[in-house]
């Protein structure tokens, strides 16, 4: 048990390393702290701490006898450690800081990832198997004649490559990329769910001075979600809405009073439609992230989406893999929903970190609309866990190495079942991967995953979803009445017909061609919305640090 500012949490404190910037001599280091919850890191913590209560430093993943900690984001973090009997001198403390800073990138704790080889540059690359070349030659379909000819080897190395009777150094994996540059197009990255709580603003404060979309676009109304008491939704849809508390006179005064605090939520949809406004402004997500912090500005969730399209992955085998424990996770939660006609959804874990494979296809047919994306992998994060994602994205500039990492470290398949002595304990990891092999295409996912792009597809409000619905279920109950005599009155209908407020806000975000107030961002940009991009690149891939 430990206490977070005066409330008992039943986590236990673990030593993550140190912060870079505190590496001089201080008698009071910043260091990094992780809440161990159920053999899963929940939160983390930025803290001060008494160097001399301390003492030497520990090795990362060391369980550390802090009792309390205090303070917020604002003002830091302070920790309080049980008192213990050390022999640890100030010299020693001192000597220990000046070793650490004698070392090269203290503070980059790298996240290993499966087999691996260091290069002449000391960066860490995964190695493809045997079976993974062969795989992606099957996905290409390439015979191995063809294959070997393309890559320019010859057959008989490509057969010892996929039989894995060749040392395979990056030479080979490099070949086949550059060969096939279409390889790191197969997956793409993209955001699919952003909410964002401010304790200082009002919605209409976050209308017009953070996400700065035209006001008269937004349909108010009255709530009861989460307990706020107002809403404003972009054209009358829970796409892209704002929640807060509505102004109310007191009694007393007579006066007017407004209560602050407000989340601003994107869902799916809503995200691809936020990302038009965000193209509006020349902002990027990085920018829009950067500026909500500035208005203090929290993630309560963030979904980052894997979009594999070209079927890398197999849910049925997915699903058999997990019915016949032939994987490896850092939590012990999962479930299993759909079926074989409808398309599978397998999760991982619980809030605050949840990881989700489904068949994105299936799912868009059922609602009548098409998608380039055949299956998804999403990493569903909430608070702490969504904050963490940001620090190290603001820190390293690449979200597409931690989002990968991420994944990577907490989910494993294989093509064996695992034995349950090895579903336990913290090392259970290393062990299974030198006893059972990998899943192939799960491998062959986290690899070509380091080479994806991460993505924007900004789009426009639209009535499809209406249209869709009138041509499957309306129009052909309408071509009855026009052929029984009755078109007359239902043209007749729709003419006097009185819309909504909800609709004509639908009318009129899909009649206006810029949702965004930057007009003169608009202008600067020369931003042609007629010939507008499906995709832009918010970051290209990097090596995976």
């Amino acid at each position: 048990m430990i206490s977070i500012n005066n409330e008992l949490k039943p986590y236990t404190p673990v030593f993550l390393g140190t912060t870079q910037h505190s590496l001089g001599v201080s008698l009071e280091p910043l260091i990094t702290i992780g809440m161990m919850f159920n053999d899963d890191i929940v939160a983390t913590y930025h803290t001060r701490v008494s160097a001399i209560a301390f003492g030497l430093l520990p090795n990362i993943g060391d369980k550390i006898a802090i009792t309390e900690l205090n303070g917020n984001e604002l003002v830091g973090f302070y920790a309080e450690l049980k008192n213990k009997n050390t022999t640890d001198t100030l010299k020693d403390i001192n000597d220990n800081f000046e070793q650490l800073v004698a070392i090269k990138n203290v503070g980059k704790y790298k996240l290993l990832k499966g087999k691996t080889k260091m290069t002449k540059k000391n960066k860490q690359v995964q190695i493809m198997n045997g079976t993974e070349i062969k795989l992606i030659r099957q996905l290409m379909n390439k015979t191995a004649e063809e294959f070997a000819d393309d890559i320019a080897i010859s057959l008989r190395t490509l057969t010892s490559l996929e039989n894995d009777d060749l040392d395979k150094t990056e030479k080979y994996q490099d070949m086949i990329f550059k060969t096939y540059p279409e390889l790191a197009e197969s997956i793409e990255l993209q955001f699919d769910w952003v909410s964002l709580t401010f304790p200082d603003l009002t919605g209409k404060q976050v209308i017009d001075d953070l996400i700065r979309l035209k006001s008269d676009l937004f349909l108010e109304r009255a709530t009861s979600q989460n307990f706020y008491t107002r809403e404003f939704a972009y054209a009358g849809e829970k796409n892209i809405y704002i929640q807060d508390f509505a102004p109310i006179t007191n009694p007393d005064t007579q006066q007017t009073e407004q209560k602050t605090g407000t989340t601003l939520y994107l869902t799916g949809k809503g995200t691809r439609l936020f990302e038009k406004a965000l193209l509006e402004q020349n902002m990027t997500w990085r920018d829009f992230f950067e500026k909500a912090r500035l208005y203090r500005g929290h993630l309560t969730r963030l979904d980052i989406a894997l979009n594999d399209k070209w079927r890398l992955l197999d849910l049925n085998e997915l699903v058999k893999a997990v019915q016949e424990k032939r994987f490896w996770s850092k939590s012990r939660s999962y479930a299993i929903h759909g079926n074989v006609d409808d398309g599978w959804t397998v999760n991982f874990g619980k809030s605050p970190f949840v990881i989700r494979a489904y068949d994105k296809q299936k799912e868009q047919e059922s609602k009548g609309y098409e998608t380039e994306v055949k299956n998804r992998v999403e990493l569903e994060l909430h608070a702490d866990r969504a904050e963490q994602v940001l620090d190290n994205w603001f820190d390293t500039g690449n979200l597409v190495g931690f989002t990968i990492n991420m994944l990577y470290t907490y989910l494993w398949f294989t093509d064996e079942p695992i034995a349950d002595e090895l579903l336990t304990g913290m090392k259970s990891r290393e062990e299974i991967e030198a006893t059972v092999k990998p899943m192939a295409s799960w491998q062959l996912l986290t690899l070509l995953g380091q080479k994806m792009n991460f993505i924007r597809q900004p789009k426009e409000q639209s009535i499809e979803s209406i249209e869709k619905w009138v041509l499957q279920s309306v129009v052909p109950s309408l071509a009855v009445l026009k052929k029984t005599g009755h078109w007359a009155e239902i043209v007749t209908a729709m003419a006097c017909v009185e819309l909504s407020d909800k609709h004509q806000k639908l009318v009129k975000a899909t009649m206006t061609q810029a949702m965004s107030q930057a007009s003169k961002t608009l202008k600067a940009n020369n931003i042609n919305f007629d010939k507008q991009h499906k995709k832009y690149i918010e970051e290209q891939r990097k090596d995976v640090i």
